[in-house]
C-alpha cells in the first residue's frame, strides 16, 4: 500500500487571453492628404498584480508615413505610445504565496488595422493580444513506493569493450548471400 507525501511546487494557477482594439490620435506637422502607411516596432511590456487585478503597462513605437501639400511631399512621423491595461485573471487554484510570478506574451504583436487623417491629426486603430499566465506556489499529493528499484549491475570498460569484440566477431557478415 503506498504512502503519500505533499510536494510545494511553482505551476500556473491562472491563465488567460485578452484581445485588445484601441484608438489613437497623433498631431501632425502638416496637413495630411493621405496615410501612405503605418508600422509598429519596438513593443515592450511588463506586468504586476495590484488588488488580485493584472495591470500591464508597455509602449510601443509608431512610424507613419503620410503624404501632404496635396499629395506633392511626403513624410514619416515617429512617435512612442504608452498604454496601460488592466485585466482580472480568473485563478483555478487557490495559492497561499503572495509570490506570485505574472507572465505576459505578445499572443499578437501591435498592428495599425486603420488608419484616417483630418486636419492635423490622424487616427490610428491598433490591435494586439495579450496572453497572462500566474504562477504560484502550490501543492500536489502523489504516491510513494516504498519498494526500493533494483540496482543496475555497472559493467568496466574493458568487460564492454570485451563483449562488442565477442558480438563483432560471431556476426556472419555473409548470412544473407548464403541461400
Amino acid at each position: 500500500m503506498p504512502s503519500y507525501k505533499e510536494i510545494v511546487t511553482k505551476a500556473v494557477i491562472g491563465k488567460g487571453k485578452k484581445y485588445y482594439k484601441n484608438t489613437y490620435t497623433i498631431n501632425t506637422d502638416n496637413v495630411p492628404t493621405t496615410v501612405l502607411g503605418c508600422w509598429v516596432i519596438n513593443h515592450k511590456f511588463k506586468a504586476a498584480e495590484v488588488n488580485n487585478r493584472i495591470v500591464i503597462t508597455g509602449s510601443f513605437d509608431v512610424n507613419i508615413w503620410y503624404s501632404y501639400d496635396n499629395d506633392t511631399k511626403t513624410t514619416v512621423l515617429s512617435k512612442t505610445i504608452d498604454y496601460s491595461e488592466t485585466v482580472t485573471v480568473k485563478q483555478k487554484y487557490d495559492s497561499d504565496s503572495t509570490n506570485k510570478d505574472i507572465i505576459v506574451r505578445s499572443l499578437k504583436q501591435p498592428n495599425c488595422i486603420n488608419a484616417k487623417e483630418k486636419d492635423k491629426t490622424i487616427t490610428l486603430e491598433i490591435e494586439k493580444e495579450l496572453g497572462i499566465e500566474i504562477v504560484g506556489d502550490t501543492k500536489m499529493k502523489i504516491a510513494v513506493e516504498e519498494d526500493e528499484e533494483p540496482w543496475d549491475l555497472i559493467m568496466d570498460e574493458d568487460s564492454t569493450e570485451r563483449i562488442e569484440k565477442e558480438i563483432n566477431e560471431s556476426v556472419n557478415p555473409d548470412y544473407l548471400e548464403k541461400k
